[in-house]
């Protein structure tokens, strides 16, 4: 058995915009769903759910079949993907936790490499409006057209702070503004980050008359549920589409995946264990594609396990710039995944469900009210929802006490640490994915020397996450 060391990356330097032409770089839109479970596809065998186009680009880029959710909650998962880094290193702990100003996102390091960047749909990692110190502006977002958090058809989302009311199905609103800025930046020559976050399908589900219509004598609420999926398959065939049709599909990293496991009640997990909200595979494993056809020339799937904080690194990777100084990383860069060496994951995946609660964020209320307000010519200035003091009087936690549900993959064993609300002593459950991923044979009891070793790397790696989080990095 292996001992995990945390590694911090050493100190780079920005390779110079000079150093490699602008049509070299790749342009490169990340997509999430909210709340689509690994078996919410119907490429991973659902027996209902209609998504035509997913199904096009499983059969044609990489399809990823143990691809994580750094969180089995929305924020924390976007945290990790701008960061690389899990979400308790920055506090966000659940959903409606912000960033820390004090993170250096990809959207930062990319538009200091030459890249024009734009943030279009769910935000939920701080405020949307003008002066806060998480709105996408202040995260590294040159434009950006986003709301507090999830969001229905017709909805009102924020320009750059200014509320914008829109007409349309809520999927195809978000890749319709992605477009236009795709668009501008194509004609411009100029590289560019899309950082595209649908709505759907988190709950309450609204689905188009359209869309409801394909699903025909189901129940009322799974009408809506399987109809949100496929608008957003939708939306996501016309993004497919359009990049064919401006000619630069080809040198273009499309990259989806889910924020989290599958809802509970509707969703499906396909054969794992645990929904939303658990750090049992089903709660954190999600569908996942990748298309680069410049690069990876033909469709396959990989089993190696990848993970939400992998996207930061593999990017920076690629286009070859980092910042000067890079905090600690959890996730790894993947190019060797996508040129096709990389047959098992090098360094063990970490993950902590901290008992910290969530912080509600009614995206719709709040951007009603902005809208009202700014009509009537005033700029709303709540200090708690601008998140003013995000990244503020940052609280100490001890190295010596780890609550909550925690589990260490290493290779295909995974080991959970679990202390219930009365922070009593910890107990632990082992699983060997490969012959039991659903993680229905505990093996803590047969395994003592391996239950002792991974405790102990996970723990080591629970601190480092504290030492971040009580802001050793900044």
């Amino acid at each position: 058995m292996r001992r995990f060391r945390f590694f911090i990356l050493p100190v780079l330097f920005l390779v110079a915009a000079s150093e490699v032409r602008a049509d070299e770089k790749p342009n490169i839109i990340l997509v999430m769903a909210d709340d689509q479970g690994w078996g919410d596809m119907a490429y991973n065998g659902h027996p209902v759910l209609k998504t035509p186009n997913f199904d096009k680009m499983a059969k044609t880029g990489l399809k990823f079949d143990r691809f994580y959710a750094a969180a089995p909650v929305c924020s924390p998962t976007r945290a990790s993907v701008l960061t690389g880094r899990h979400p308790n290193r920055m506090g966000a702990f659940s959903w409606g936790h912000s960033l820390r100003p004090q993170e250096v996102t990809l959207a930062e390091a990319l538009r200091l490499a030459g890249y024009a960047t734009g943030h279009f749909g769910k935000w939920h990692l701080g405020s949307v409006r003008a002066g806060s110190p998480v709105n996408p502006g202040a995260s590294g977002f040159d434009e950006w057209f986003s709301a507090e958090n999830f969001f229905d058809n017709n909805p009102i989302l924020s320009r750059r702070g200014k509320a914008v009311p829109c007409e349309g199905e809520s999927s195809m609103v978000t890749v319709d503004a992605a477009l236009d800025f795709i668009h501008e930046q194509s004609k411009d020559k100029k590289p560019f980050l899309a950082v595209v976050w649908f709505g759907s399908p988190h709950a309450p589900h609204e689905a188009s008359e359209k869309h409801k219509e394909m699903y025909p004598g189901v129940d009322k609420k799974l009408q809506n549920f399987y109809g949100e999926i496929t608008g957003m398959d939708e939306a996501f065939g016309k993004l497919r589409d359009e990049l064919k049709k401006m000619g630069i599909a080809e040198n273009t990293i499309l990259w989806y995946c889910s924020d989290n496991g599958a809802l509970p009640g509707v969703g499906s997990s396909g054969p794992f264990r645990g929904k939303k909200a658990s750090i049992y595979e089903g709660g954190v494993l999600v569908p996942a594609l990748l298309e680069w056809p410049a690069r990876i020339k033909k469709h396959r799937t990989t089993m190696v396990r990848c993970i939400t904080s992998d996207i930061y690194p593999t990017l920076i990777d690629i286009v070859g710039a980092t910042p000067k100084k890079q905090p600690p990383l959890d996730g790894i860069s993947l190019v060797p995944l996508l040129d096709g060496t990389m047959k098992v994951r090098p360094r063990p995946m970490g993950f902590w469900q901290h008992p910290t609660g969530g912080i509600g964020t009614p995206s719709h209320k709040w951007m009603t009210e902005l809208l009202a307000a700014q009509k009537a010519g005033k700029e709303p200035d709540d200090p708690s929802k601008l998140r003013l003091d995000a990244g503020k009087n940052l609280k100490k936690y001890p190295l010596d006490a780890f609550p909550g549900h925690a589990a260490w993959v290493d290779g295909d064993w995974k080991l959970h640490r679990i202390v219930g609300p009365k922070k009593e002593k910890a107990r632990f459950e082992l699983y060997d994915l490969a012959k039991d991923p659903s993680e229905r044979n505990d093996l803590a009891g047969k395994e003592a020397e391996r239950v002792a070793t991974m405790s102990r790397a996970l723990e080591e790696w629970q601190r480092s996450v504290v030492r971040s989080l009580n802001g050793e990095d900044y």
